[in-house]
């Protein structure tokens, strides 16, 4: 690799060139090039974050409060723990006695304020496991769940939608009220029967974009606000 800085960019970044090597496709060469000169990559390096995505879920937390001291959070698909970290802090944790857990099938190190259950969130025994291990029911779930990607949009899009509809699901059964749901979806639609549910459940229920969500990124997020308790009509 090698930097070069433009002229007269006098206290500008480095701006980081990646070589063209055998082997090396173009276009994994033009992302790799684009991650390092990232400015979210960059900060996340200089202030410690886990990854860039930390700052989509600090972006959202301060326009929307969602977050706050006290708090119980469970944060699904945590891996590599950006958004754990960045609850552990807002919600002000106690390590001895974490308020915030996470559970990804992914390992990762340990962040402090958060347990982290290493576990796949869609095995039958996970949902009952993260409420155990937090003694008692959350006032916020989010959920950065993302399907690996196959290249082939309208799949990737169905994956990561169904991913999407168990953390709503999970959301309604465990959250207390005046609880919020935060979690990734993507843009092409968010299926009308879930936008619904939650629009029955939750007082306020918005689509966001934080400005660390890249432009050319389909991901949004989905934000449902005051949890007004499981609707009775889907009980009986």
């Amino acid at each position: 690799m090698t930097k070069e800085k433009k002229a007269g960019s006098g206290a500008r970044l480095l701006k980081t060139r990646v070589k063209k090597k055998r082997g090396l496709k173009s276009s994994s060469r033009r992302w790799l090039e684009r991650h390092l000169n990232d400015p979210y990559v960059r900060r996340a390096n200089a202030e410690g974050m886990r990854s860039r995505a930390a700052y989509k879920l600090i972006e959202i937390d301060e326009r929307h409060r969602i977050l706050a001291p006290g708090m119980k959070v469970i944060d699904l698909g945590a891996a590599p723990g950006g958004w754990s970290q960045v609850a552990a802090a807002r919600v002000k944790s106690d390590p001895a006695r974490p308020n915030v857990i996470g559970i990804d099938y992914l390992e990762m190190d340990p962040v402090p304020g958060a347990m982290i259950l290493r576990m796949d969130f869609l095995e039958p025994q996970a949902p009952a496991r993260l409420i155990e291990l937090l003694e008692g029911a959350p006032d916020v779930v989010l959920s950065d769940m993302a399907a690996p990607t196959t290249g082939h949009r309208r799949t990737d899009h169905l994956r990561t939608m169904q991913l999407c509809e168990a953390a709503a699901d999970f959301a309604i059964a465990v959250l207390k009220p005046g609880g919020h749901f935060l979690a990734k979806t993507f843009q092409g639609g968010t299926e009308a029967e879930m936008l619904n549910r939650l629009k029955r459940s939750f007082h306020a229920v918005h689509h966001v974009k934080p400005p660390a969500s890249r432009d050319e990124s389909v991901e949004l997020y989905l934000l449902a606000k005051g949890f007004r308790g499981v609707d009775q009509t889907e009980e009986g």
